[in-house]
Parts: structure tokens; C-alpha cells; sequence
């Protein structure tokens, strides 16, 4: 078996804004594995300035397991545990290359029935009318879970678009989610959750910065509005480390992002803490390509979450790989009418 990677920049159909900046662009690189007779992809995708491994030598380190593809996944997995990105591209990968088609990792309903996941809408700030007008296109177009990211203009001015669509639905007929990406300070953050909860909101994403566990427990302990912990479970990666975060905050929910959390073993060891505490979650991509998105989709199908989750991403770029996947009606489908992109092994140059 060979490896190779490919680094491949993706490029927003418009910019996207969160309370940490506005996204124009998202690296990616593809870890690619072969024998000469077949091939297997998998996605190792970084957010700039979030990811844990987001450091100078993450090439050299793509390089690196490249050259030593041969000492096998569980081998590399074990070596990586600072660079959850790159064993969750392995991962995918080594599922590829041993599928009898690269891009069905966890053949399913899924992958062969149209049986779709349900998914939340994603608003990205912006000026009030710009937000308004994608939470208008989300509703129209089927969607009856909104999540809107917050913190990054007037607080006010958010509450009043909540309001706006609390007016004309029901908490019954929208489910409401928040992300805050850690907008608020400590001191404040009770506050604003209370404001909020006046929205029947369904949850919020890490109302304050990871890594204060002592004003994070406290908030979840007094909230008013169920708190769903996502950056805080970054770097963290021994079980041990991961049951006392969960044990000791006690969150409404977590938020897995495989890309972030060491793919799908990291992922699932966070589930398992997680129903054992009664912690309810969903998973989310990290604005992966299709590639990823689609590794992601088929895994998450599988575990079978009641909760709308978080993979409406692939429609962002304007250079995305074509694939079967499909938003519709506020749901992700795996269309068998639809294929790859022709040439997507030419892109990958395998």
C-alpha cells in the first residue's frame, strides 16, 4: 500500500461570518491510499485557529504518515493524538480503500434507499437583513431546525431577529438553536442566556470561551436554556480527561465534530461518556468538502440520533467535489441518481 496527500484550498460561494471572523476560504488536504489496483480517500480538514493541530508542521506530519502508511491504522491512530485531523483522514481512508466503492464507507438506508438525515439550517452573521433573508429561504425551503450563529453584532439586534421568527412559528414548528462560538463573557453570559430563553430556544453552543471549566460548570448548573459544550471538547483526548470535563460541567448536550475530536473513534468515546451521564448530543461537520461531509453523513446515519444534526455544510463552496449529496425539505439525502465527479481522481491525482 502507497499514500500521498493533496492539499486543496475551498473557496466560500459568499463569506461567511462567525464571532471569531469572517471565513473566505477553507484548507483542506486529502490522504490518499492505493495498490495500484484500487484506492481509498479520506479528508484531514483544519479550522484555522481552532483545530488543535492547527501548527506549523502539519504538513511534515501528512508527509510523515505517508512514509510510514505501513505500520497500519491502529498503529498511526495511537501516534496522532495531536493531530485529531489526520486519524480521522486515515480513518476514512483505510475504510475507503477496503470498501468495494471508495465512497461508501457505511453502507446503509442511507446510502442505497434515500432514507435521509435529518439537519439543522445554518445562518452565519451578517447585518440584520442579511440574516433575515437566510433565515426566510431556510424556512421556505423546508427546514424546521434553524441555527444561528450569534456574538459577532448587536446583541439586541439578535434578539430582535429571534423574535421576528418567533412571531410567525411556534417553538413547536421551528426548533431553534444558538452558537455562540464563546462570544460572551463570563460576567455577562447568565444574563444574556436569560434573555434568550425567552425565545423558547432549543439550546446554545458554548456560550463562553473553552477552558474555563469553573464558569462553564456554573452556567450549566443556573441556565435557563439547555448549554451544548462544542470548542470545549477540543485537545481533549484521553478517556480519563473526557469523562471528568463531562462529570464535572455536567452540559445539557455535546457537539462532536469529528475533524476536531480524533474522527470516529474519538467521536464514539465521547458518545459512550455521554449517554452513560445522560447528556444528550449530535454531530456536526467542520466544513469539510463533500468528501468529508460524505464520510461523516454515512457514519452519523448509523447511529441512529433522533436530533436534526449538523451537516447542511456542502453547499458553501463554489469549488466543492460533485457528489450524491443532496439538502432538501431539511433533510440530507445520499441520492443513487446522482454520482462523483467524473474526474475527482484526476483532482486527487491518483
Amino acid at each position: 500500500m502507497r499514500a500521498s496527500y493533496k492539499k486543496h484550498k475551498l473557496i466560500f460561494k459568499r463569506p461567511s461570518g462567525t464571532s471569531r471572523g469572517v471565513l473566505k476560504t477553507k484548507e483542506t488536504w486529502f490522504l490518499v491510499v492505493n495498490d495500484g489496483n484500487k484506492f481509498g480517500v479520506g479528508e484531514c480538514g483544519l479550522l484555522r485557529g481552532l483545530s488543535i493541530d492547527d501548527v506549523p508542521n502539519y504538513e511534515a506530519k501528512l508527509k510523515w504518515v505517508c512514509e510510514n502508511i505501513h505500520l497500519g491504522l491502529d498503529t498511526l491512530i495511537n501516534l496522532l493524538v495531536d493531530f485529531p485531523s489526520i486519524q480521522f483522514g486515515l480513518e476514512q481512508a483505510f475504510l475507503s480503500f477496503s470498501s468495494h466503492n471508495p465512497f461508501v464507507l457505511f453502507p446503509s438506508k442511507f446510502t442505497i434507499s434515500d432514507s435521509p438525515i435529518e439537519i439543522n439550517g445554518l445562518i452565519w452573521m451578517g447585518n440584520k437583513e442579511y440574516m433575515l433573508e437566510q433565515i426566510t429561504k431556510k424556512l421556505e425551503s423546508g427546514f424546521r431546525c434553524i441555527k444561528m450563529k450569534i456574538g459577532a453584532i448587536d446583541f439586541n439586534t439578535e434578539l430582535s431577529l429571534l423574535g421576528s421568527v418567533r412571531e410567525k412559528y411556534g417553538k413547536e414548528e421551528i426548533e431553534l438553536r444558538v452558537d455562540a462560538n464563546g462570544a460572551f463573557k463570563p460576567k455577562e453570559a447568565l444574563s444574556k442566556l436569560k434573555q434568550l430563553a425567552e425565545f423558547d430556544l432549543h439550546s446554545i453552543e458554548q456560550p463562553i470561551r473553552q477552558g474555563n471549566w469553573k464558569a462553564m460548570t456554573n452556567l450549566c448548573c443556573k441556565t435557563p436554556l439547555p448549554i451544548a459544550l462544542d470548542e470545549e471538547l477540543i485537545g481533549i483526548s484521553s478517556i480519563t480527561q473526557k469523562n471528568e470535563l463531562l462529570e464535572t460541567i455536567k452540559p445539557q448536550y455535546i457537539i462532536l465534530k469529528p475533524s476536531l475530536v480524533g474522527g470516529y473513534k474519538g467521536s464514539q468515546e465521547w458518545i459512550d461518556l455521554a449517554e452513560k451521564l445522560k447528556i444528550k448530543w449530535w454531530i456536526t461537520s467542520a466544513l469539510e468538502s463533500n468528501i468529508g461531509l460524505n464520510a461523516i453523513s454515512q457514519w452519523t446515519y448509523t447511529l441512529e440520533s433522533k436530533l436534526p444534526q449538523g451537516l447542511g455544510t456542502g453547499s458553501l463552496f463554489i469549488n466543492n467535489f460533485e457528489s450524491p449529496l443532496e439538502v432538501k425539505g431539511g433533510n440530507l439525502y445520499c441520492r443513487n441518481d446522482l454520482s462523483w465527479q467524473t474526474d475527482i481522481k484526476e483532482e486527487l491525482c491518483i
